[in-house]
């Protein structure tokens, strides 16, 4: 009976945090199609009859750092991407309760990297691990690279430079410029996306696991949570199913789990284990622990309040509007000007308000 509760206990909790990720994969994926909408009525010289979704902030982090120390100096969240700002700082902040959970339970490449890990054990029968050695030179990577932008922003970037690259061009039409990367693709861009892919089947997870500098800020972070994977060695009967399942090849059994970098509150260690109360994901020294639910509860909630907050104090639409948008796609020459006049719309405008 025992087993039989556990078992479908497991299932029940993958399932879970399934639905969650492909709930945000859906979000997502609609905040996307009415970008694409968006962007492409601005391409053909007119103004947009479908408003700029904020979500789509979500992937500037490099803007997002930006604007988190225009903030930390100024107090004033900039009206250009108020909203990647935002959903930093809630990204940010869950890992203080589920360490680096945004990677397994929201991020859709964590997604697309758990695909490519069932064609890697599909190729490799027990899966291939790089040697220790190697392994841990490597994910210093992604470390590095983190390290490197957040020297280049917040120890190496006046004021001044902060507020001109907030306000410049480049940074108003950033997220323009991120969906053509993947819309007009270059051969180089494309067989590097594609070597990436290859190496996350060859080596699970190689893109979280060794390159992406946010999954290293939260894991940084992580160090600070007071949720934790707890160990009760009295109670493990060494059947290493939680080693053999946990993607950041966390040492479980000799109690790594706590406080690993790398540790991401997938809890899969926890709903694999046989036995009762040898793992649980716990608070304040095992007086609270929290399962499957409560993580996808605490995501839901983190997300929609941190979210209904800044709509309702005006922190989430930025106020850039559709003619700017227009105007600097021309002048940056990010649009085909054929049929279309910006001078001419000007002078209709000023007559307009003229009357």
């Amino acid at each position: 009976m025992k087993l039989i509760k556990k078992v479908g206990s497991e299932k029940g909790s993958r399932a879970l945090r399934r639905g969650v990720q492909l709930l945000f994969l859906i979000i997502i994926c609609f905040i996307g199609f009415r970008f694409y909408r968006f962007t492409s009525q601005l391409n053909q010289g007119m103004l947009p009859l479908v408003d700029r979704p904020a979500g789509v902030e979500a992937f500037l982090p490099i803007s997002a750092l930006v604007s988190l120390k225009y903030f930390a100096l100024t107090g004033i969240i900039n009206d250009v991407h108020p909203a990647g700002l935002v959903l930093f700082l809630i990204i940010c902040a869950t890992a203080f309760i589920v360490r680096k959970g945004f990677c397994a339970w929201v991020c859709p490449i964590g997604l697309f990297s758990e695909f490519l890990s069932k064609i890697h054990y599909l190729i490799f029968k027990h899966g291939y691990r790089l040697p220790r050695r190697l392994d841990t030179i490597l994910r210093a990577g992604k470390y590095c690279l983190a390290l490197f932008f957040v020297w280049a922003i917040f120890f190496n970037m006046p004021l001044r430079a902060v507020k001109e690259f907030i306000y410049s061009p480049y940074n108003i039409l950033a997220d323009i410029k991120m969906l053509r990367f993947f819309t007009e693709i270059s051969m180089p861009a494309l067989f590097v996306i594609l070597g990436l892919i290859l190496l996350s089947v060859l080596v699970r997870n190689f893109w979280c696991r060794y390159l992406c500098p946010y999954g290293a800020i939260l894991g940084v972070l992580s160090f600070l949570s007071l949720g934790r994977i707890k160990f009760n060695s009295s109670r493990c009967v060494n059947c290493g199913k939680c080693e053999k399942i946990c993607p950041g090849q966390i040492s479980i059994r000799q109690g790594k789990s706590s406080f690993s970098l790398e540790c991401n509150a997938c809890l899969q260690c926890v709903n694999v284990c046989p036995e009762e109360g040898a793992l649980k994901y716990s608070f304040f020294k095992n007086r609270f622990s929290m399962g499957s639910v409560g993580v996808a509860i605490c995501f839901l909630a983190m997300f929609s309040l941190g979210i209904a907050a800044a709509k309702i104090t005006g922190h989430w639409e930025n106020r850039v509007s559709k003619k700017a948008y227009l105007y600097y796609m021309m002048t940056q020459g990010m649009m085909d000007k054929t049929g279309f006049n910006m001078e001419k719309m000007i002078r209709t405008e000023r007559r307009k308000k003229g009357r």
